[in-house]
């Protein structure tokens, strides 16, 4: 009885520590990434937006989201650095979807449209 209370604390806080330290190499992860970029390179911003690095300061980063078109971000915003695979694959996997919704649409009939709508 008198080792339960310890035992207790013990399975509380290993997990608490071992996600803590998770979560501070996928931080730091993210942060040398964000270190690393370079003028060229494809990115993705945490709002989903994608854009070319076209200027880099120590704080910001230039994103040429459009032909002619830049915008400023702090580096914090950059997510990720796109490659030139991941882009494609994921092309190819909407574009499926896409035509398998297309192929499950099926018209109904005026009737079964009044049917539908009348019968509450």
């Amino acid at each position: 009885m008198e080792l339960l209370f310890p035992l207790l604390l013990l399975a509380l806080f290993v997990p608490m520590f071992l996600m803590s330290r998770r979560q501070k190499r996928e931080a730091q992860k993210v942060a040398e990434m964000q270190d690393s970029l370079k003028v060229g390179d494809q990115v993705t911003t945490t709002s989903g937006l994608y854009g070319t690095v076209v200027d880099l300061d120590d704080i910001t980063v230039d994103l040429e989201i459009a032909e002619e078109v830049v915008t400023t971000w702090l580096r914090q915003a950059i997510r990720e650095v796109r490659t030139e695979d991941a882009t494609t694959d994921e092309t190819v996997t909407d574009e499926a979807a896409t035509d398998e919704a297309a192929t499950e649409a099926v018209e109904e009939s005026a009737d079964q449209t009044e049917t539908r709508l009348t019968k509450d």
